[in-house]
């Protein structure tokens, strides 16, 4: 089924309908032919005709085998899925006057996010007239970013955004947590029984 949507987008042998094309490829000198010479190579080949860039003057063709061209059209994108990463944005929200409990609950559950590789945005949100605290909410963040300073690196200083102050911070490179770790106590020699 996901072959049909690629077998569409490119046109082969007979339905290209440029009067020249330059063929490119490792069998064929690169260069422009008339199309019905371009088709006759096609078939001397027993390869199809594939149109790879409609849009250049003249059109690019490709002569291969055009099931082949798909497989491998549909495995390069398949590769290039396999390489995106997929970075999550994780929001956790303060009041101006969280109490401590509150707020080591949450520094538990940003410690979570971060070790499982997600962004963390950290935000005090300031109702009605619980504005007037914002220095409050700008020291609630920088302790918050400071206790969590061997997990994660700051890429966003405290904003003010109209009720919202927000902080945001991106997980450290795994390998810089390894190497902090203590290394493990050397195995000391079990003594040497004596026979009696």
């Amino acid at each position: 089924m996901k072959n049909d949507t690629l077998k569409g987008q490119h046109r082969i042998n007979e339905q290209i309908r440029a009067k020249e094309v330059r063929i490119v490829g490792d069998e064929v000198e690169s260069k422009v032919y008339p199309i019905a010479q371009a088709l006759r190579l096609a078939e001397e080949n027993e390869a199809d005709l594939v149109e790879i860039s409609p849009n250049a003057q003249p059109p690019v063709c490709r002569i291969i085998d055009y099931s082949k061209f798909l497989y491998q059209l549909k495995k390069r994108q398949k590769e290039q899925k396999a390489k995106q990463v997929k970075v999550n944005v994780k929001e956790i929200r303060f009041g101006p006057q969280t109490d401590d409990h509150d707020y080591n609950f949450k520094l538990k559950h940003a410690k979570g996010f971060l070790e499982d590789g997600d962004k963390v945005k950290a935000y005090v949100f300031f109702k009605g007239r619980s504005i007037l605290f914002k220095e409050q909410g700008e020291v609630l963040l920088l302790r918050f970013a400071n206790d969590l300073e061997e997990f994660a690196k700051v890429d966003q200083m405290p904003v003010l955004e109209g009720k919202r102050m927000t902080i945001q911070l991106s997980p450290k490179k795994q390998g810089a947590s390894k190497k902090q770790a203590p290394k493990p106590a050397e195995a000391k020699p079990a003594p040497a029984e004596t026979e009696e």
